[in-house]
């Protein structure tokens, strides 16, 4: 299903995006937000800190990309979308990714873990990207499964820890427009 790019909204009074359209909060307008990744570098790219962790997620996106995994797209949530540095008084940490993605030809989960061990395991891509990356694959997973796993991931996603809702972001994974996000990571100091 192809979907037009959104704006990104602007955080509420609570420094979070807002879950919905709140002027007309039965339209499809809602969360997660379907933006370009280019408005994605453009929007949240404005300090130093938060560049080098979008610059982690551009090359985290270069590796799935080498990988194969090029049909799909992504959720990205977790206190870089908030207003952290003034909810929190802090810098963000890192990107909350889940990649829902299809599995290239010939291949299976098997086969790209075993091709791309560090590529899969969380751990080592928050140490190697600043990004706490989860993965859902489209092609082989059971329906039931994958409603499943999209709605845990939005339960999970769409409220901060003490219950306020908030909204997230979804952008393609092709690699598109990769080459002129990075590009504009150097503008987007404002």
């Amino acid at each position: 299903m192809s979907m037009e790019s959104v704006t990104i909204p602007a955080w509420t009074a609570q420094g979070v995006l807002p879950p919905i359209d709140s002027e007309a909060p039965v339209s499809s307008n809602r969360s997660p937000y379907h933006v370009s990744l280019i408005d994605f570098v453009l929007h949240f790219g404005r300090t130093e800190p938060r560049r080098i962790i979008v610059s982690g997620l551009l090359d985290f996106r270069a590796a799935l990309h080498a990988a194969g995994l090029v049909d799909g797209f992504q959720w990205i949530d977790g206190s870089f979308l908030e207003n952290i540095e003034v909810v929190e008084e802090r810098d963000p940490h890192d990107i909350d990714l889940v990649t829902f993605f299809h599995s290239p030809v010939g291949e299976d989960q098997e086969s790209l873990l075993r091709a791309s061990p560090r590529l899969f395991d969380p751990e080592a891509t928050k140490k190697d990207y600043r990004v706490d990356a989860y993965f859902v694959e489209l092609n082989t997973t059971a329906p039931e499964s994958l409603v499943a796993q999209s709605a845990y991931w939005n339960s999970l996603w769409s409220h901060r820890r003490n219950g306020q809702w908030k909204g997230y972001l979804r952008v393609d994974l092709g690699p598109a427009d990769d080459q002129a996000a990075r590009a504009n990571l150097d503008l987007s100091i404002a």
